[in-house]
Formats: structure tokens, C-alpha cells, sequence
């Protein structure tokens, strides 16, 4: 019996493991680093997945511009990969892009086939210029950046 996936928005408790999640992938250079701190001023809006009461992933909206919203810090812990958890979790934030009435959805990755699997299309970072400004500026891969941008718009 396969096993049930909750996601639900983060709680303060959340913070540690949500930190170590990050750390993890940070590490291997395939996510921005964030520290116990900014987790806590950002807890609002990361959602995580959960089996049998196990934080098993994570992942957060940042409001770029009046219409735009990204995923961030979006993983799953070793062990639960290849399960959906992420596509839950997409399933998730895009509910909640919807219910803020943010019709585009962008995100930076390395993993391009999951995301067009759940919809979105691969376009040209120079389309969000709120992105280049906001974060790409201080990123130390500003000028060789190998993330693909992908975005997909919804109905709100």
C-alpha cells in the first residue's frame, strides 16, 4: 500500500528540518543556501509533504511582480524521490498562486522534465526581469548561469 502524502502549509517545527532539506541540496550546489533565520521570516510560504507525520519535502512561493510568483526551495529528501511528492507539492503552491490571483508561475531548475511533466513550458530567463533584478544580481552564477527557466500560466 503506497504511502499517503500530506502537504500542508509550514509551521515553526518545520524550520529544522526544512534547514537541513535546504543544506542538503545547497551542498550539492543545486539550490540557494538559507539560513535558520530567513526560514523563519519566510515560513508563510513554504508549504512541505509529510508521511506518517516525516517532513519528506518542501517548497516556497516568492511574489516577483504583481503577476508573477516563483517556486523556490523545492525538494524532497532521499528516499521519497520518484514518488509524486513533488508534483504534490507543485499541485500545492500552484493552488496557492491561484488563490492569490498570481496567474504566472515561474521557476529556475536543473530538473526540466519534471516541470514540463507538470505543465510548464521552457522559456528565456530574460523574460522576468523582476527575477534578474530581485535575485540573479547578488547569485554568484549571475554571469554563468545553467538554470533553465520555465514558467507556466494559470487560471485565477
Amino acid at each position: 500500500m503506497p504511502a499517503v502524502v500530506t502537504c500542508r502549509a509550514a509551521v515553526l517545527e518545520d524550520v529544522e528540518p526544512l534547514y537541513q532539506m535546504i543544506s542538503g541540496y545547497a551542498e550539492q550546489g543545486i539550490m540557494l543556501p538559507r539560513s535558520r533565520e530567513a526560514l523563519q521570516r519566510q515560513l508563510k510560504h513554504f508549504v512541505v509533504a509529510e508521511i506518517d507525520n516525516e517532513l519528506v519535502g518542501c517548497g516556497s512561493l516568492c511574489q516577483l511582480g504583481k503577476d508573477l510568483v516563483e517556486i523556490r526551495s523545492l525538494g524532497i529528501s532521499d528516499g521519497h524521490k520518484g514518488q509524486g511528492i513533488g508534483s504534490k507539492l507543485v499541485d500545492t503552491l500552484l493552488e496557492h498562486a491561484a488563490a492569490r490571483k498570481l496567474p504566472k508561475v515561474m521557476a529556475l531548475t536543473y530538473e526540466v522534465s519534471f516541470f514540463k511533466k507538470n505543465g510548464f513550458e521552457v522559456v528565456d530567463t530574460s523574460i522576468f526581469p523582476e527575477k534578474v533584478w530581485t535575485d540573479c544580481v547578488h547569485c554568484p552564477k549571475q554571469h554563468c548561469c545553467d538554470e533553465i527557466a520555465v514558467l507556466k500560466v494559470i487560471a485565477v
